[in-house]
């Protein structure tokens, strides 16, 4: 019996340690695909938020539709792409968490709690993937856990 909780303790632990390194990761790489898909769009297409500005909740209301559908496409392509590397994670998730509530708010509230009917059913799984990334970071497997990694080490080297 103590055989058999030593081996389950043991591949509890290692699937604890993989966890920091491929949960975090494929979080981000699926956040990734769904915002610079989103982006792209943006990206090639025109710009409809003039249509839907009123509609947007305080203070992104102020800013002219230009502006903020410039805002939006930019988070969306450069996001991923911080994403995917690990860099800035939490600001960048920080920053799609915002605008997926604005989204919300502007774009799927009236369409109810729909996935097919552009509801707001899928941003709010969105805001759930988003919310680990910001509390918790972007895992082992980051340029954010690497540099600070590094900047420990020079801290400590700076202090010894």
């Amino acid at each position: 019996m103590n055989t058999l909780l030593d081996t389950l303790r043991t591949l509890l632990d290692r699937l604890d340690a993989a966890a920091l390194w491929l949960a975090p990761l494929a979080l981000r790489l699926l956040l990734a695909k769904e915002f610079w898909d989103a982006g792209i769009e943006k990206w090639h297409g025109d710009n409809w938020f003039s249509e839907i500005q009123d509609q947007f909740p305080l203070p992104f209301n102020l800013l002219p539709p230009e502006i903020s559908w410039q805002l939006a496409t930019g988070f969306e392509i450069i996001g991923p792409i911080a994403l995917i590397l690990g860099l800035g994670t939490r600001l960048f998730a920080a920053s799609l968490f915002v605008l997926t509530l604005v989204a919300i708010a502007a774009v799927h509230a009236g369409h109810g709690y729909t996935i097919s009917e552009g509801g707001w059913k899928l941003p709010l799984i969105y805001l759930a993937m988003l919310l680990p990334l910001m509390l918790s970071g972007p895992g082992k497997l980051s340029l954010d856990h690497w540099l600070r990694l590094r900047f420990l080490q020079a801290r400590r080297r700076l202090w010894s």
